[in-house]
């Protein structure tokens, strides 16, 4: 009998729920994985929502992953960057990882471990010109696909991103029949889910309301670059 497929998820504080609960929900309806919910202490951890999510394991006990992935968070991620308790447990899960996975701006905590230079990779459209500080390759995609690195871009692609997984962990017609069991079948309200397609002062009033974060994301990511390169 194979070994249960190994999935393990990051909780950290201020996570941003559906970065996390959408990839989840997906990788629950995997036959036989065992999903592993990942923080520095089995304790209460708040999203960046009124929803507070419960870890199932600590970085001392979890066992080693054949996923791990990143889900983002706003302000969370930030605080992630320069944290070398959990840029250490990403490396060391990393090592023996079959797939090394993020969601929305987790993926600049993968690029603050080291993980992905030299890789392609997806962010959220926020993030997306931060990630070439890592040695990565923005790439403005749904889902970024290069060799054992695989990234999400932002909050909703994370179902298409586990979809995606899913359908190479175990195959299309498993990762299909997940979709029809969520009945996820987009048809967006509006056409302004990008910056390419939103009007522009819908863009402007995002831009405005995000700038506080967005100027201690960038200290962030400069002191945490300067590290990895």
């Amino acid at each position: 009998m194979s070994s249960p497929l190994q999935i393990g998820l990051l909780v950290f504080p201020r996570v941003t729920q559906l970065d996390f609960t959408g990839p989840l929900q997906v990788f629950s309806s995997v036959p036989g994985a065992k999903l592993h919910l990942i923080w520095k202490r089995i304790e209460p951890v708040p999203s960046d929502s009124v929803l507070t999510l419960t870890p199932t394991t600590t970085f001392a006990d979890c066992p080693q992953l054949d996923v791990i992935c990143v889900p983002g968070g706003g302000g969370g991620t930030n605080d992630l960057l320069n944290d070398e308790e959990v840029l250490d447990f990403l490396r060391r899960q990393a090592e023996g990882a079959k797939y090394v996975t993020s969601v929305c701006t987790g993926s600049l905590a993968l690029g603050a471990a080291g993980l992905l230079k030299g890789y392609r990779a997806a962010t959220h459209w926020s993030a997306m010109e931060m990630l070439g500080q890592f040695g990565a390759t923005p790439t403005k995609s749904r889902v970024c696909i290069d060799r054992n690195r695989i990234t999400g871009g932002g909050v909703t692609a994370g179902i298409d991103f586990a979809l995606t997984l899913v359908s190479i962990l175990v195959d299309r017609t498993t990762a299909e029949a997940i979709q029809l069991q969520l009945e996820y079948n987009p048809a967006p309200p509006f056409n302004s889910g990008s910056p390419e397609t939103a009007p522009a002062e819908v863009l402007a009033l995002l831009r405005e309301r995000g700038a506080q974060n967005q100027a201690r994301r960038l200290e962030a990511v400069k002191r945490a670059a300067e590290r990895v390169m």
